[in-house]
């Protein structure tokens, strides 16, 4: 059965699904859709052009959908899509994205600490932890079952890798390698791998040995073409495939120093 608090404001256009509780003082504008078994905690807004997905907790005092920060936008209609089972609490933001049916979105299984923020046409995937104060600015790509720690920056059009942790208070302004801890303020390095992460996430003895061996080969030359390929010597893994194609697929270039910031 769904739940609508007395104090609560949804427009007629809204689509709920069954179970969905709307708590009170929340606001839902036009074209919302708010799949079933979700929560929408006290004055938190949904903005229109909304898709949020099943079981999900957001709010107290969320914001989500509002209108990008970027210049660009000339009121096109653009969208926010939020998967199943993600947890954003009190104050996060998440932003529609620019451009004429683009789409900010996150995916399943996130947890979006307080005072998270994300800008237009971000892309969250899956089974993410982010820490609070965390904000990314436009157009940022955070791989499945990365960590980010509280009060990070991270700049527009930067990744951060699958399976990484990013320190707290960390300034990216390039990528941040997967399975790779990346910390600092004023000097960014990659720390070493993220052993603790890898282990939660039941990488074997052979993996994990394998990030190590990346890292260690990853960080050991001067030059990113040496670095290249030095891992392009090792023997063929998935995990060297994933980390080489993150790589050379960078457009704002990566982080490589190694030893603690």
């Amino acid at each position: 059965m769904t739940e609508v608090h007395p104090s609560a404001v949804v427009h007629p256009s809204a689509r709920l699904g069954e179970g969905v509780r709307i708590g009170p003082g929340v606001v839902v504008e036009e074209d919302v859709e708010i799949g079933e078994g979700t929560e929408v905690l006290a004055h938190t807004v949904i903005h229109a052009h909304v898709r949020i997905g099943r079981h999900n907790r957001i709010g107290p005092m969320a914001v989500i959908g509002g209108l990008p920060q970027d210049l660009k936008f000339s009121g096109e209609r653009s969208f926010v899509e939020i998967g199943d089972h993600n947890v954003l609490r009190e104050f996060v933001t998440v932003h529609r994205a620019t451009g004429e049916g683009a789409v900010t979105r996150i995916g399943s299984h996130n947890y979006l600490m307080a005072y998270a923020h994300v800008a237009h046409n971000c892309v969250l995937e899956d089974h993410i932890v982010v820490v609070n104060g965390a904000q990314f600015a436009g157009h940022v790509h955070v791989g499945h079952h990365a960590v980010v720690s509280g009060l990070v920056a991270v700049h527009q059009h930067a990744r951060i890798g699958p399976y990484a942790m990013i320190g707290g208070m960390s300034r990216l302004s390039r990528d941040a390698l997967p399975f790779m801890i990346t910390s600092g303020t004023d000097r960014v390095r990659v720390v070493g791998p993220n052993l603790v992460g890898l282990k939660r996430n039941g990488f074997s003895r052979d993996d994990i040995r394998m990030v190590k061996e990346i890292y260690r080969r990853f960080v050991g030359h001067h030059s990113l073409e040496d670095a290249l390929e030095a891992v392009r010597e090792l023997e063929a893994h998935p995990l060297v495939e994933d980390f080489l194609a993150f790589v050379t697929a960078s457009r704002r270039g990566v982080y490589r120093t190694g030893g603690k910031p």
